[in-house]
């Protein structure tokens, strides 16, 4: 009885699929054009090895799909070379959905996400990065937030298996120590010549799209899913718009553009983004955002209107209510806004849900923030599990089919500068 097999081939096509259909098919599937070369001279060569025997067959079946032949046999069995995709095609799961019968709509069902982390754990980290910080001063920071960062995406998974970070810490630590040369001439410019901080600072403004597009890139090429690295393809010129251009509009009146520079801002994070070769899409019109905002601001002045009615009555009910106004209008945008944003998300034929509730992640920042303060701060890396516990619980994938089908991008390659310039100087941005 054997325990591993590997797929084996011989160069060999299904006839009913030409060769450079064949060609097409497993560049899809993440060979590369040399392997391809190799792979199709007929020369026997195991393109995959170390596998379960049912793991085998769904690879060979997946490869017959492709239109290439290929024998499952047993470890030990002599074939010449190996050749295996690049890196990044990813092996059918054993739980993997069938695949659709040709223009058959593929299955679709919902994937969870999880959070697997507990704060005990990550005080851990959280403490000795701390201290490391303290007894560094300061130049163990990349180290800590590469440690952070590894352990959050380490404990989220997705149909069993794990986000990854991959960022290399010397890298961020470079990009530090020109972030903080670029933070101490600002300084010194500052407090000794205030015309030469004023030119520095025109130099600046037009920096910060720089700065926001290359650390996003940073962040999503040293992210990856199953082997599959994401990506962020955003401009520099776009980032003008969303930074500079639509916030200007939304002062110029009087707030009556902010629902559409928001949705701008979320259009460019999400449009811009992928996983692999594959492109995330936001279906957010700007209408359904109006909407949203309204529905906001009629919350937050219904209950300013009831404030003002029972402070009549008694005059402190009115900050009670001014109180409770601002928390409504706090929670709604956390939740609401997420909400709407993540279920607007799709990749390829793949979607997204999220039903965070209001009132719950309103109590949960809350509490976080009142526990933090009596500890301290030594709650901390309770409360960042327990919200991250929460939001992964209430989020949810809908998968069509399955997702073996994302093939790696390029290799990509961004540095650290502009993320850490983004610290420095604190230019606030994120996905959320």
């Amino acid at each position: 009885m054997h325990d591993t097999f590997k797929v084996s081939c011989k160069g060999e096509r299904d006839s009913a699929v030409s060769e450079q259909q064949l060609r097409e098919n497993l560049l899809r599937l993440g060979f590369g054009s040399r392997q391809l070369d190799r792979l199709l001279t007929g020369t026997p060569v195991i393109i995959k090895s170390g596998l379960s025997e049912t793991m085998a067959i769904r690879y060979q079946q997946r490869l017959r799909e492709a239109g290439l032949l290929t024998d499952v046999v047993p470890e030990g069995a002599a074939v010449q070379a190996e050749i295996a995709p690049q890196a990044g095609a990813a092996v059918p799961p054993v739980g993997a959905a069938p695949r659709p019968a040709p223009g058959e709509q593929p299955q679709r069902r919902m994937a969870p996400f999880a959070f697997t982390g507990n704060g005990s754990e990550y005080f851990g980290i959280w403490i000795v990065n701390i201290l490391l910080m303290v007894v560094t001063l300061g130049f163990y920071a990349p180290w800590a937030k590469v440690r952070n960062l590894q352990y959050f995406y380490g404990h989220t998974l997705l149909e069993q298996q794990s986000f990854q970070y991959l960022a290399d810490p010397w890298v961020i630590f470079r990009g530090r120590l020109v972030a903080v040369a670029a933070f101490i001439v600002w300084t010194i410019a500052s407090n000794f010549f205030p015309i030469a901080a004023m030119a520095l600072l025109v130099v600046f403004i037009p920096l910060v799209p720089w700065i926001i597009v290359r650390s996003l890139k940073f962040h999503a090429i040293n992210s990856a899913y199953r082997n599959i690295r994401f990506d962020f393809t955003g401009r520099y010129w776009q980032a003008v718009q969303v930074v500079y251009l639509w916030p200007l509009l939304a002062l110029l009146t009087l707030g009556l553009m902010v629902p559409f520079a928001v949705q701008r801002w979320h259009q460019f994070l999400t449009g811009n983004a992928r996983y692999g070769r594959s492109a995330f899409a936001l279906n957010l019109s700007v209408g359904e955002v109006y909407v949203f905002f309204l529905k906001m601001l009629g919350m937050f002045v219904a209950t300013l209107l009831l404030g003002g009615v029972l402070s009549v009555v008694y005059q402190p009910l009115m900050v009670v209510f001014g109180f409770a106004a601002y928390l409504v209008l706090f929670g709604y945008m956390m939740a609401g806004l997420t909400n709407l944003v993540i279920n607007g998300v799709k990749l390829e034929q793949h979607g997204f849900v999220s039903n965070l509730g209001k009132r719950r992640l309103l109590w949960i920042f809350f509490t976080n923030s009142l526990l933090i303060l009596l500890t301290m701060g030594f709650f901390t890396p309770w409360a960042k599990v327990r919200m991250a516990t929460y939001r992964a619980s209430c989020t949810e994938m809908e998968v069509a089919g399955d997702l073996d089908g994302f093939i790696a991008g390029e290799a990509q390659h961004a540095g650290a500068v502009g993320m850490e310039l983004g610290d420095a100087f604190d230019v606030g941005f994120g996905f959320g």
